[in-house]
């Protein structure tokens, strides 16, 4: 049986935007991660150059593609970029993973396309793989030309397109314990120590900060995509051709958190219905709450699977059905509902014992 049940019914009322004042950046957007809900934009959609900012995608490619401890052999194409570096020769051979820790924190041009070749063969290839992977996300008016942000032409994405590809990639464990890291060492087997530093500056300038890369060159001016979490809240901020972007960042941050907060749609503990079993009145209810971070919850609806009839015996906390949670039409989860009580069985009566009765009263047997 299913059952539409609307909880809460938020209409969409006009609310104010995060400030815009004091911004300097060409391009700018703030995102929730968890929900893709824009809380501020600012040319989001115009295509702009992205410069290092490129290697979110990269290294998302990467982590979804290949394993931590494949070695990747370092070519003299890789060698030879310019620009940010690793220091890599030719010849090399280094773990993924100590490569995407000097992709992400050093922002090595000459990692991204080690990084390429050794997954597609050639930095075209790759490319083409990173371009396709971002559409998946939702991010269609962004194109690579090469995984490093090198200027190139043809080589473009929009701060709305970067900000749901950061939220993307935030959501990879391993992703986000890369871009967190502030500090690291890894060791070569040829005895080459590698030395990583993170250049986001906002991991020890603001509070919560979390990821994710910064990005220039002289073309495309100051590119920085950061990534900071309170209260349960996650915020992805982007900004394209940004003079002062540390403090862009921070301003849009604090005004983001100031107007997002955690809402409960559904309760820990929810009742969906009653029903009697057996003489007895038993609730079933949400096995867990259902908190969503958002500026505007939108409108919500819960629809609730459960069998027409249900008989003992039940232990308390049985699974008996199903509740899916829906925002604005699109499906956020699926609930378990659980029984609140144990109803057992009923035993049948025993026929009366006549004959047994009269019998002993007859013989003494």
């Amino acid at each position: 049986m299913k059952r539409i049940c609307s909880l809460f019914l938020i209409l969409s009322f006009w609310m104010p935007q995060v400030s815009a004042s004091g911004i300097s950046a060409e391009c700018a957007c703030v995102m929730v991660a968890e929900t893709g809900e824009v809380i501020f934009e600012k040319n989001a959609q115009k295509q702009h150059a992205m410069a290092s900012t490129t290697k979110i995608m990269t290294a998302l490619l990467a982590l979804e593609t290949t394993q931590p401890d494949e070695v990747v052999t370092v070519s003299r194409n890789a060698q030879n970029q310019e620009g940010s570096s690793l220091y890599l020769r030719e010849g090399e051979q280094i773990r993924m993973e100590d490569l995407l820790f000097g992709l992400m924190l050093n922002s090595g041009n000459d990692a991204a396309v080690a990084v390429a070749e050794h997954i597609a063969g050639d930095v075209p290839a790759f490319s083409e793989q990173m371009t396709m992977r971002a559409a998946e996300l939702g991010a269609v008016n962004t194109q690579f030309q090469n995984p490093n942000g090198l200027d190139a032409p043809g080589h473009y994405t929009t701060a709305y397109d970067l900000a749901l590809i950061a939220s993307a990639a935030m959501k990879n464990p391993e992703f986000r314990s890369i871009v967190s890291t502030r500090q690291k060492t890894a060791t070569l087997e040829n005895g080459h120590i590698l030395y990583f530093s993170n250049h986001n500056k906002l991991l020890h300038q603001y509070d919560g900060a979390i990821g994710v890369k910064t990005g220039f060159t002289k073309k495309t001016g100051r590119c920085l995509v950061s990534a900071a979490e309170r209260n349960g809240v996650l915020l992805i901020a982007v900004t394209l051709n940004a003079p002062d972007d540390w403090n862009d960042h921070k301003k849009l941050l604090d005004d983001g958190f100031s107007e997002v907060s955690l809402t409960t749609l559904l309760a820990e503990g929810y009742v969906f219905s009653r029903k009697t079993v057996n003489n007895q009145e038993i609730c079933f209810i949400a096995e867990r709450a259902v908190l969503l971070p958002a500026k505007n919850p939108g409108k919500i609806s819960v629809i609730t699977h459960m069998p027409e009839e249900l008989s003992a015996p039940l232990n308390r906390g049985d699974k008996v059905g199903e509740a899916e949670v829906f925002r604005n039409g699109e499906k956020i989860t699926t609930v378990s509902i659980l029984s609140d009580s144990a109803i057992r069985e009923i035993a049948p009566k025993k026929p009366f014992p006549f004959l047994k009765i009269l019998c002993r009263f007859l013989f003494g047997v």
